[in-house]
């Protein structure tokens, strides 16, 4: 079995930075997509970022120059720094993992929102104010 658990999310204004953070516990050894989605009130979930185990990353066009995911391997550690914040970045953030993993960044980017993708943490809420 696998845990993601997330931190890091929180209030800032428009322009500001976070990171958001997911440790990843259990039976994580092997090939892995991960990533992180969000969904927004009344809105469907979107894919973020993604990366894989060849250290590719994918982005969504709404956050691309202004995301970065990056996984800290020995501390089994996914990360999402997002800097320069708009009001419609916010929601909640979802990490996501897919284990034993055959995807690219890109594909994973593409499925990850789905509930049969793998695992996904509980979410961490990301508030901007204008």
């Amino acid at each position: 079995q696998v845990r993601l658990v997330e931190s890091g999310g929180g209030s800032v204004q428009a322009g500001g930075s976070l990171r958001l953070s997911c440790t990843a516990s259990g039976n994580t050894n092997s090939r892995y997509s991960m990533g992180w989605i969000r969904q927004a009130p009344g809105k469907e979930r979107e894919g973020v970022a993604a990366i894989d185990s060849d250290g590719r990353t994918a982005y969504a066009d709404s956050v691309k120059g202004r995301f970065t995911i990056s996984k800290d391997n020995a501390e089994n550690t996914l990360y999402l720094q997002m800097n320069s914040l708009k009001p419609e970045d916010a929601a909640m953030y979802y990490c996501a993992a897919q284990f034993h993993s055959t995807l690219t960044a890109v594909q994973a980017l593409g499925l990850m929102s789905r509930p049969d993708f793998g695992y996904w943490g509980q979410g961490t809420q990301v508030t901007v104010s204008s």
